[in-house]
């Protein structure tokens, strides 16, 4: 019976449901929500190859470098005489940090191609957070050993940083943003119960797993491993051309990487902010490979660069160099925002760069990281083919 629509009128909704039989199989019923024809699409495919293409030039500038700095290096490891086998163990196992970096990054990428991760809300944030709880014992044992090579004495400082610096900004950006949501009385405020499930986790879990992995970094792995003896009063560095400075290296460091990721952001931000489910995570597995390949030969040029300019402060530029990706990642987001989406308040405009931040932080500290791998790499290589004085 038709009831007026007024205030207080007692309304009934009622709704019927039919079952129909179905020959598809419970574990591909999603896949009917999948957009295939939009990630799928030419264009992705041809940005694989370009990247692909940029990795070829990149790999094969920085072997032509190599063939011309490190030939001594290759003569001793093609004919390598008895006396100096230990030597050569030796520098071969210096060399595994940064492959076992990246292969827990690949490791956690396949994990995610191999889980129905698209199936719940909220899977994928859960299993980069128990990851990353997990993995701590790993950046402890990587920062510890570092520092104390670097004969670095306030080591507990520097704990305290690598356990806390990125869960910490990233934290204080949720909260802000959980309060914005809260006084909105929106759906996307997180329970106060899952934030304190979250501090738990880090500190019964990440906090304690990075302070032992300090621990043993800094009692086992802490011996200088420098190819020259460190000169006291640093030598000066001579002024050059405005686009050999530092500054100019780090900024132009982040373009090829951030081409090579370009097309792949898209799909990304589509996923997030467009309503579309994104799914093609081989796709992702090959982008991340470019990018970690693609930073590490753009950061070893730009070192190259900069000490046959003579400067030997090429420790942060080349970190900057690689990290100054997440730069221009932030800015095709504002690009994005303007453009393909259609937001607009200061709720969605606060969510929106909230969740690009930190995006944008942990891009940063993983490429400036792996950069720095490669350079710190390529320099000892250099300097133990020369005399040092």
């Amino acid at each position: 019976e038709p009831v007026k629509v007024e205030p207080g009128a007692l309304l009934t909704f009622t709704y019927s449901v039919t079952w129909v039989p179905t020959t598809t199989p419970f574990a591909r019923r999603f896949e009917r929500y999948l957009d295939f024809s939009f990630f799928e699409h030419k264009i992705h495919w041809f940005s694989i190859f370009n990247s692909f293409m940029m990795v070829l030039f990149l790999t094969g500038l920085v072997a032509i470098i190599l063939m011309r700095t490190l030939r001594k290096d290759y003569a001793r490891y093609a004919q390598p005489s008895d006396g100096d086998l230990e030597a050569l163990e030796r520098d071969l196992a210096e060399e595994s940090g940064w492959k076992m970096l990246a292969l827990l990054i690949v490791f956690v990428v396949v994990l995610t191609i191999a889980g129905s991760f698209f199936e719940e809300r909220g899977t994928i944030l859960t299993a980069f957070i128990i990851c990353y709880a997990l993995t701590s014992f790993i950046s402890g044992h990587v920062s510890g050993s570092f520092y104390a090579r670097h004969e670095g004495r306030h080591w507990i400082r520097a704990m305290l940083l690598t356990a806390a610096l990125f869960p910490g900004i990233c934290f204080a950006i949720a909260l802000v943003l959980n309060t914005i949501a809260i006084a909105y009385h929106s759906l996307a405020a997180v329970p106060f119960g899952y934030i304190v499930a979250v501090i738990l986790l880090w500190a019964f879990i990440s906090f304690p797993l990075c302070l032992i992995g300090t621990i043993l970094g800094r009692n086992w792995n802490a011996t200088p491993n420098f190819p020259c003896r460190v000169k006291r009063i640093p030598s000066p560095i001579p002024d050059r051309a405005w686009y050999l400075k530092p500054w100019a290296i780090m900024l132009a460091g982040g373009l090829l990487p951030f081409g090579s990721i370009f097309i792949e952001m898209y799909f990304i931000f589509s996923s997030f902010w467009n309503y579309k489910v994104y799914f093609v995570y081989g796709f992702m597995l090959l982008v991340v490979l470019i990018l970690l390949v693609v930073t590490m030969c753009v950061t070893i040029v730009g070192t190259y660069f900069l000490l046959n300019v003579e400067n030997h402060k090429w420790h942060w530029t080349s970190f900057g160099m690689a990290a100054s990706t997440s730069l221009y990642v932030f800015l095709y987001s504002v690009h994005y925002f303007v453009f393909k989406t259609k937001m607009t308040g200061f709720f969605q405009t606060s969510f929106y760069f909230g969740y690009t931040l930190m995006a944008c932080q942990g891009l940063a500290l993983v490429c400036g990281a792996v950069g720095y791998i490669g350079a710190s790499t390529f320099v000892h290589r250099i300097y133990r083919n020369v005399k040092c004085d």
